[in-house]
């Protein structure tokens, strides 16, 4: 049965806060799976602090990692989740070990949050764009954009709901049996989007607005997903679970924050997520927010 939840996760480290990696493991542990880390970034906070200190990893530190997993036959997983990278041969090295967890387990789902921006802004070097587009779209299983990476990932700008739709469509034909569009924001209406290539039938959920952003929203959502689609029947109630929680956790920090005053206190801080305070609905999802097909 361990075999059956047991996830890789490659993505951001870092040693203060909740991104990447530090986002996407505790939930999956509470939510019943096993999960192995590689970092592909060592920062010290993330990024929407004054000052960052750390490196970037490259190829080679992913090839170290993978080739002693795989000499100890510890490489068998049921999933692959990728985050932000920050160099172009480390995300190259990741289409190179996707084939190599199939052979071990061809049954193994590989969730690619596809990180590269957000709000018209890109935050990766432009050269990781062609390698998503190219080399690791058609691997992956899931694919969770959000509306600017979406438009990333085929050359087309995102400004209509039909526009979103035309999008998952192409998706879908370069690969990725399932798209999870994660935010989108048209006619002033947040909402998160789903389509299987099977039926391509597109189930969208509105999200109510909190009035600020956050880091580590995107890793979150693409952690929940991953282990609620493993767990249900229906990508309709996956979906629904996956919001609820993240919007409830989004909803405490954002409370959380209330109660400091900005000149005293580092703003980037009180905006790290709730994550440990969130534990009850994290495993346990409210049944608030509702999807439907469209």
């Amino acid at each position: 049965m361990e075999k059956k939840r047991h996830v890789l996760s490659i993505q951001s480290h870092v040693v203060s806060g909740y991104v990447g990696n530090k986002c996407a493991t505790f939930p999956l542990q509470l939510l019943g799976f096993e999960v192995d880390a590689i970092n592909s970034v060592q920062f010290s906070n993330h990024t929407g602090y004054k000052i960052v200190k750390g490196e970037v990893l490259n190829d080679v530190h992913l090839s170290q990692l993978a080739e002693g997993i795989a000499a100890n036959d510890l490489d068998h997983y049921s999933h692959l989740l990728t985050g932000y990278v920050g160099s172009a041969s480390f995300l190259k090295r990741i289409a190179q070990l996707v084939p190599i967890l199939k052979q071990k387990n061809p049954n193994l789902i590989y969730v690619c949050d596809p990180v590269m921006g957000d709000n018209g802004k890109l935050y990766v070097p432009d050269e990781l764009v062609d390698i998503y587009k190219n080399e690791i779209v058609p691997l992956a299983d899931i694919l969770t954009p959000n509306q600017f990476e979406l438009g990333l990932l085929v050359d087309q700008k995102i400004t209509s709901l039909n526009d979103v739709k035309e999008a998952i469509l192409k998706l879908h034909g370069k690969g990725p049996k399932t798209v999870v569009v994660s935010s989108t924001e048209i006619d002033n209406k947040l909402e998160a989007l789903v389509s299987n290539s099977t039926d391509k039938c597109v189930i969208k959920i509105e999200i109510p607005k909190i009035p600020t952003n956050y880091t580590g929203s995107g890793d979150l959502f693409a952690a929940l997903f991953l282990a609620h689609s493993h767990y249900e029947a229906e990508l309709k109630t996956a979906l629904e679970k996956t919001i609820n929680s993240l919007h409830s956790v989004l909803l405490k920090t954002y409370e959380y924050r209330q109660g400091f005053n900005n000149d005293t206190v580092q703003k980037a801080k009180t905006k790290e997520l709730r994550l440990i305070q969130s534990k009850y609905v994290i495993e346990n999802p409210p049944d608030i927010l509702k999807a439907q097909y469209l």
